[in-house]
C-alpha cells in the first residue's frame, strides 16, 4: 500500500514518526501552514516558520525516503490577530517557491470579518499564482461555515476543482459534494473522522475527489490513520485499486494542478540509522 498524506503537520512530529510512516508505506506528504498552538506575536515568526516548511522539513522527510511539499498561508485563527495580519503581505515571497503546491490552510475558524477578508485575499493570491487552495472549515457551526466557505469560493473565480475543502464529516460532505470542490477528511483517534466512518462515506459518495488525511499535529492524533483507513477499506470489500486511488492517486491529481509536484525522489534515500549519515539530535 502506497500512501500520500495530503494534510499532515510534520513540524509537530518526531523523526520516530517519520520512520513509522516510511515503514507503513507513506511516500509523500503535504504540510499546510497552520496555527502552532502558541500565539505568534509578529510577522517575523511566520517567516522563520515558512522557511522551515520549505527548507528543513523537506530535508528531514527526505532522510526517510518521504517527499515533502508544503502549502503556505495565514491561517484563519491568526487572521484575527492584528499583529499577524501583515503576514498577508509576505505571502508572495513564498508562493513562488518550487515546493509550495497550494495556498493553505485558509478559510474559517470563528467566522469573523477579519477571517472573511483574509480568506478572500488569499483565494485571490491562489488565482494570481495559479495554485490550488486548501480550505479549513470551522470546528464550530460546521454546516453553516461550510456553506459560507462555498459561497466565498464561488465568488472568488477560482475553479472548484482547484479547491479542497477539508475537515469534513457526514453532514458537510453532502454540502460539498455537488460544488465541484475536492472533499477532505481528517482521520483522528478521538474527534473528526474515524476509519469506519470514512469507509461509510466512501460507500455513499464514491471515490471521486476524495482526500483522506491524518492532519497529525501537536494534539491527539496519529500519522498512521491513513494506513488504518486503507485497511478498513479492504476489510469492507474495496479493492486494492480503490485504496490506491484514495490514498495515492487522488492527492497526486489534486496537487499536480500546482505544476510543482515532484515525486521523482521517492525511495531514493537510504533509511537507516546505524552506520548511516543520518544524524539523530542536534549536537
Amino acid at each position: 500500500m502506497r500512501i500520500f498524506d495530503p494534510h499532515i503537520h510534520m513540524t509537530s512530529r518526531t523523526t520516530d514518526d517519520y520512520a513509522r510512516m516510511a515503514a507503513a508505506g507513506v511516500r509523500a506528504v503535504v504540510e499546510p501552514a497552520f496555527w502552532l498552538g502558541q500565539p505568534r506575536t509578529n510577522p517575523g515568526s511566520f517567516t522563520d516558520y515558512f522557511d522551515s516548511l520549505i527548507g528543513w522539513e523537506p530535508y528531514r522527510a527526505g532522510q526517510f525516503g518521504i517527499v515533502h511539499h508544503a502549502t503556505i498561508a495565514l491561517n484563519p485563527k491568526e487572521a484575527n490577530d492584528p499583529r499577524c495580519r501583515p503576514v498577508l503581505d509576505l505571502l508572495p515571497r513564498y508562493l513562488d517557491k518550487d515546493r509550495v503546491v497550494a495556498v493553505g490552510e485558509i478559510g474559517y475558524d470563528s467566522m469573523t470579518p477579519d477571517e472573511d477578508d483574509a480568506f478572500e485575499r488569499q483565494l485571490a493570491l491562489a488565482l494570481e499564482y495559479d495554485l490550488p487552495a486548501l480550505v479549513h472549515t470551522p470546528h464550530r457551526d460546521k454546516a453553516h461555515g461550510t456553506r459560507r466557505t462555498l459561497e466565498v469560493v464561488a465568488a472568488s473565480g477560482l475553479a472548484p476543482e482547484r479547491v479542497a475543502v477539508d475537515h469534513l464529516n457526514e453532514v458537510t460532505a453532502d454540502i460539498v459534494r455537488d460544488s465541484g470542490c475536492w472533499m477532505g477528511f481528517s482521520i483522528y483517534p478521538e474527534t473528526k473522522m474515524s476509519p469506519p466512518r470514512m469507509v461509510e462515506i466512501l460507500r455513499r459518495h464514491g471515490l471521486d475527489r476524495m482526500l483522506v488525511n491524518s492532519a497529525a499535529d501537536w494534539g491527539i492524533s496519529d500519522p498512521l490513520l491513513t494506513l488504518e483507513t486503507g485497511r478498513a477499506m479492504l476489510a469492507a470489500g474495496f479493492t486494492d485499486d480503490d485504496v490506491d486511488r484514495v490514498l495515492w492517486r487522488n492527492p497526486v491529481e489534486f496537487y499536480r494542478q500546482s505544476g510543482r509536484l515532484d515525486l521523482t525522489a521517492i525511495g531514493s534515500t537510504e533509511r537507516t540509522f546505524a552506520g548511516s549519515s543520518i544524524k539523530r539530535g542536534g549536537s
